[in-house]
């Protein structure tokens, strides 16, 4: 099953439920999945897993990035080899800041997106019209509850303009925080339901005027950093009423100079957990309805061209 967040052609708002086969059930009296993220994980569960509202056909609704309310998205760099690999490529000052984080007892974790900012499957991630190099950055990411405990897993495409983190690495936000740079999704696989998190097959490919232009595959096996030493270093001098959504670094990096280009397809899988597809657009204004989409989760498929 995958806890989702979902709209409705009726609705403004969002609801909350299970997505299991073709079907999604509602989860009564809950209003936003940042109120599960208030719950221990021993009665998280029950909730989720005594679903028993109304319930609609998967192609009657539309799935919703699964992050909303008080949420903060957060991510990590350099945690695999290849992304080791990668900064000190495109760095062009400080590529000894990418070989020390990696080895470093301290990982390196910065702020990715606010909840409304968060595109979710099949809708649009954008590049930054004045970066010449943009990737995408497959991620597994741990949902993470207000009491610190990992209650899922989902997907995440922390967008990237290589371009400017490779100018100077204080231009890091630049680079990984603006409009359209980070998708989630499809929904939320229950941690009861991932009976290893790090043999967890990881692929990604890039379709280009209709062909494959790009493919690759890799393993959470890979990872450097244990998924909870990561969360824990999250928390350390933070709280998060709402949870958070912690991605924890990407193992596939297109060599430069490959960059991302406006109507490129990202198609990312996590075995297990969720496929996540996106269309790519360039600028501010091709994600300008995400500001109108706040107010009414209706809006959002104005922003929604097919996968």
């Amino acid at each position: 099953m995958l806890l989702v967040r979902f709209a409705t052609p009726d609705s403004p708002a969002a609801s909350v439920g299970v997505l299991d086969g073709g079907t999604v059930t509602t989860l009564d009296g809950v209003g936003s999945l940042g109120e599960l993220w208030w719950l221990p994980l021993t009665s998280l569960r029950p909730v989720v897993e005594g679903a028993s509202g109304p319930s609609f056909p998967l192609a009657g609704v539309s799935l919703l990035p699964p992050v909303d309310g008080g949420t903060e998205v957060w991510a990590c760099g350099v945690t695999y080899k290849v992304s080791e690999e990668a900064r000190i490529e495109e760095s062009e000052r400080a590529a000894s800041v990418y070989e020390l984080v990696y080895d470093a007892e301290r990982p390196e974790l910065f702020f990715k997106s606010v909840a409304w900012r968060v595109v979710g499957h099949g809708e649009p991630i954008a590049v930054r019209a004045d970066s010449r190099v943009d990737v995408p950055e497959p991620e597994v990411a741990v949902v993470v509850t207000a009491h610190g405990e990992i209650a899922g897993y989902t997907v995440c495409d922390d967008v990237s303009s290589r371009t400017i983190e490779g100018e100077n690495p204080l231009y890091l936000p630049q680079a990984k925080a603006y409009l359209g740079a980070c998708a989630v999704g499809p929904g939320i696989r229950p941690a009861w339901e991932v009976p290893d998190p790090y043999a967890l097959p990881v692929s990604m490919t890039i379709e280009r005027d209709g062909a494959e232009d790009w493919s690759g595959t890799a393993n959470t096996g890979q990872l450097r950093r244990r998924f909870d030493e990561l969360v824990s270093f999250l928390l350390r001098a933070d709280v998060f009423p709402d949870g958070a959504v912690l991605s924890t670094g990407t193992c596939l990096v297109p060599a430069a100079p490959w960059t991302l280009r406006s109507g490129d397809v990202v198609r990312i899988d996590v075995g297990g957990v969720g496929e996540l597809a996106n269309p790519v657009v360039e600028g501010v204004e091709a994600m300008s309805w995400l500001v109108d989409a706040r107010d009414d989760v209706r809006l959002r498929a104005a922003g929604r061209p097919a996968p």
